[in-house]
């Protein structure tokens, strides 16, 4: 009855040790979703060091009839256009706000899911990212979805 009684503390023991390693690397991935959101609404240069070199960028393009489709690009083609984006993004004043986030554990990292809504609009987009920690223990994008009905958009997208 003693061995068993240990056996199941020591069970408890790691059971706990484990949720709490989750809450805490889940906190972490959403303090960075929390930074990545200020840097980005106010045209920080050095956004672009939060992405995996290897990331996977989608922008999922709504259409006028609701159908959705996805054009990926490469994390150096992003990174090359939102660093041009940004100029214009800054004499705009364009921010996003986003509400609701989530993070859910999955098998590259911490996955944080929100709504975006950009300045000016009424509607509210889908938009996730996948936060992992790496060996560093920098945290790193390494993907993201988001939607967009920004139209152009729809020549990047996947054949």
């Amino acid at each position: 009855m003693k061995k068993l009684l240990a056996i199941l503390m020591m069970f408890s023991v790691f059971f706990i040790g484990g949720l709490k390693a989750f809450a805490d690397d889940a906190a972490d991935a959403l303090a960075q979703f929390n930074k990545y959101v200020q840097s980005a609404n106010t045209y920080d240069p050095s956004l672009s060091s939060v992405y995996s070199p290897n990331a996977k960028i989608i922008r999922q393009v709504v259409k006028p009839d609701g159908t959705t489709v996805n054009a990926t690009t490469t994390t150096a083609e992003y990174i090359k256009q939102m660093k041009l984006g940004q100029a214009t993004a800054k004499l705009r004043k364009y921010t996003n706000s986003y509400t609701n986030p989530t993070v859910t554990k999955v098998a590259n990292g911490y996955k944080v899911s929100a709504l975006r809504q950009p300045k000016g609009e009424t509607y509210k987009l889908k938009m996730h990212q996948i936060w992992q920690k790496q060996p560093d223990g920098k945290w790193m994008i390494v993907e993201e979805l988001m939607q967009t009905k920004e139209q152009i958009f729809l020549k990047y997208a996947d054949k």
